[in-house]
C-alpha cells in the first residue's frame, strides 16, 4: 500500500500530539509540611502509596496509537445497542439501573435520581476536535437525548475522562451537582455550572440522599504538556440508602489502597472496574490495570457484583487486541470463584437493573 507524504506527515503530527498530551515521568515528592496530606505536592499531586505517576512513552508508542485510530475494527455482533434499543431498555426499567454508554461513561440511576459517570459521548478523545484517540462505538444515546442528569461524577481530567463537548452540550446545568475531584472546578464553572464541589480524598458530599465519597486511585492527570498532575485523580464512592457503588474511571493496581477500602467500607453491592487500555505493561502498570488485576480490586473491595469498564469503545488507547478484556476479565473471575452473573460485561447502550446484596450491612459501615 502507498502513502501520500501528505499522509505521512500527518501521521507523524499525529503522533507528537500524541506524544505532547501525556503525562511526563515525575518521581514522588516528599512533602515536609505536616498540614499537608501525603499526596500532595508543592505543585499539585502524587500517588500515595507511593507509584510513579506514567511515563513518557515514546513516540513509536504514539505512531501506533495514531496508525490504529485510522482503522475501524470489526465490531463482533451484539457489541451494542442502536439508539431505539437503549432509548427503550432505559426507560423500561423503572427501578435502579446502570446504562453502559461506553468507556467509563455510564448512567446510574439510584434514590430517583440520575448519575452520569467520566462524561464522554463524542468522537475524539483529544485537545482537538480533528484527531486523536478515536471513538469506533458512537455514544448509544446522543448528548441532547439523554435523560435529565442530577450528578455528575468526574474521575479525573483525562479526556477519554472528561470531554468538554458533553460537558458543554447537557441539558440542566442549573441543576446539575458536578462532584469532582481537587482542581477540577474551573473546569465546570466556565462552562455554565454553578453547583461544583470539590473533594479530596476521604472528603464526602451529600446531595439529596446520596452520598459520594472520594477514595485514591493509582494514576495522575493531564490535559496538555504544561499541567500534569495539577488536579487530583480518584475512585468514588457511591452510597445511597439501599446500595453501594464502586466506581474507578482509571488505576494501577495497589493491593495496599484496595484492601484498605474493603476494610473501610466492608462491602460493595457493585464495582465498576477498568478492563481495558493495559497493554504494553512496562508503559500502562502504573495507570491501568489488566483485566485480572481488575478482579483482583473488586474481591479486594469485596463487591458482589463486578462491572466491566474501560474497554470496546476507543480504539487507539493501547497494544491490546480491543475485545480480548472481556474474555481475561471472565476467566479470572472464574477463577477466583466469582459466578457468571456477578461478571458483568454490558453491551454499549444496555441497561440492566442494580439490586441490594446488603441493605443491612450498609447501615452498619462508617463511611469515614
Amino acid at each position: 500500500m502507498k502513502y501520500t507524504n501528505v499522509s505521512i506527515c500527518m501521521i507523524l503530527v499525529l503522533a507528537i500530539l500524541f506524544a505532547c498530551t501525556s503525562t511526563p515521568f515525575e518521581h514522588p515528592q516528599s512533602i515536609s509540611s505536616s498540614n499537608k496530606p501525603t499526596h500532595h505536592t508543592s505543585s499539585g499531586y502524587q500517588n500515595y502509596p507511593f507509584v510513579e505517576t506514567a511515563a513518557p512513552k515514546g513516540l513509536l508508542f504514539y505512531i501506533r496509537r495514531v496508525w490504529s485510530s485510522v482503522f475501524v475494527p470489526d465490531i463482533p455482533d451484539g457489541h451494542t445497542l442502536s439508539e431505539w434499543e437503549s432509548t427503550e431498555l432505559l426507560n423500561s426499567i423503572k427501578s435502579d439501573s446502570i446504562t453502559w454508554l461506553g468507556h467509563a461513561s455510564f448512567l446510574i440511576r439510584v434514590a430517583n435520581k440520575t448519575i452520569l459517570t467520566d462524561p464522554f459521548l463524542s468522537k475524539y478523545a483529544s485537545p482537538v476536535s480533528w484527531a486523536g484517540p478515536t471513538r469506533f462505538v458512537e455514544s448509544p444515546i446522543p448528548i441532547n437525548k439523554l435523560p435529565l442528569i442530577d450528578i455528575v461524577i468526574v474521575s479525573h481530567n483525562h479526556y477519554d475522562h472528561l470531554d468538554d463537548e458533553t460537558v458543554s452540550n447537557l441539558k440542566n446545568k442549573d441543576n446539575i451537582h458536578i462532584v469532582v475531584p481537587l482542581g477540577l472546578k474551573p473546569f465546570f464553572i466556565e462552562r455554565g455550572y454553578t453547583k461544583v464541589t470539590e473533594l479530596d480524598w476521604g472528603q464526602s458530599v451529600s446531595v439529596e440522599g446520596i452520598e459520594m465519597t472520594a477514595e485514591p486511585a493509582v494514576h495522575d492527570s493531564a490535559r496538555s504538556i504544561a499541567d500534569h498532575n495539577e488536579t487530583l485523580w480518584a475512585s468514588w464512592v457511591i452510597n445511597s440508602a439501599q446500595k453501594r457503588i464502586f466506581f474507578i474511571g482509571d488505576t494501577g493496581y495497589s493491593d495496599t489502597i484496595f484492601k484498605s477500602l474493603g476494610d473501610k467500607y466492608g462491602s460493595f453491592d457493585y464495582a465498576i472496574l477498568p478492563i481495558g487500555a493495559y497493554e504494553p505493561r512496562e508503559l500502562m502498570w502504573m495507570s491501568h490495570t489488566t483485566p485480572e488485576e481488575a478482579v483482583s480490586i473488586g474481591i479486594d473491595v469485596r463487591a458482589k457484583t463486578l462491572i466491566a469498564s474501560h474497554w470496546g469503545t476507543i480504539s487507539s488507547l493501547s497494544d491490546e487486541p480491543i475485545f480480548s478484556p472481556p474474555i481475561r476479565f471472565k476467566k479470572s473471575g472464574d477463577g477466583n470463584g466469582l459466578l457468571d452473573k456477578n461478571l458483568w460485561t454490558m453491551k454499549v447502550g444496555e441497561t440492566r437493573p442494580l439490586f441490594s446484596n446488603n441493605l443491612s450491612n450498609h447501615a452498619k459501615q462508617p463511611l469515614n
